[in-house]
């Protein structure tokens, strides 16, 4: 929303105190933004801290939901969930590196811990499962190929040890190829410059649907 020049005005000559209650006002409708405000102007912690804290939360729900799994339709929920805890931190914290190693670290536990139980599962139950980790893979090779080329150090084990559970998983294998998805990209670590324009064509031909 664009707001006129003269509403901007008459906002900057409210008095000081009846500015302060309007902006504590709007902020306790905005939750997520009270939350950056309160990072970025009183809290102590690091990005890192938080990004651990993140990570601390992200692990218990990876070990309720393993424990609780029972169809691929119910993990590709509750990584939704994640995935929105995970863009809570970033907004809060703008962490890019966070954004990155958080949606690996879901990624590879869930496929990790519930190898076993996937795999009794045929092509069809399993693909649209399948198909939401390969749409969140490309997305992660996009935000890495944006950062300076000295941190993908910092990713690669986990973008190899993702490559080899890919190969481990017949269902998930077909899906990537299917789909465009290159794995060894992941296990030989080279992400082509050109990978934001690789998906947007991969999705202007119909797929990841």
């Amino acid at each position: 929303m664009t707001f006129p020049k003269e509403f901007k005005e008459a906002i900057s000559e409210l008095p000081s105190i009846e500015k302060d209650r309007l902006i504590l006002r709007l902020l306790k409708k905005d939750i997520p933004l009270a939350n950056r405000l309160l990072f970025e102007l009183v809290s102590d912690s690091t990005v890192e801290e938080e990004r651990e804290k993140t990570k601390e939360r992200l692990s218990k729900l990876i070990e309720r939901v393993s424990k609780n799994f029972y169809t691929p339709d119910y993990l590709n929920v509750e990584i939704r969930s994640m995935s929105g805890e995970i863009n809570e931190h970033v907004f809060t914290t703008k962490d890019k590196l966070g954004e990155i190693s958080l949606n690996l670290y879901i990624i590879k536990e869930i496929l990790e811990r519930n190898k076993q139980k996937l795999s009794s599962f045929n092509y069809q139950k399993s693909r649209k499962f399948y198909i939401g980790i390969m749409a969140r893979m490309f997305k992660i090779l996009i935000l890495i190929k944006k950062l300076h080329e000295d941190y993908f150090l910092e990713f690669k084990d986990d973008l190899e040890e993702i490559g080899n559970l890919i190969l481990e998983n017949s269902n998930l294998q077909k899906t990537a190829i299917d789909n465009g998805f290159n794995i060894h990209w992941l296990i030989d670590g080279t992400i082509p410059d050109e990978i934001e324009k690789i998906v947007k064509q991969i999705r202007a031909n119909g797929l990841l649907k």
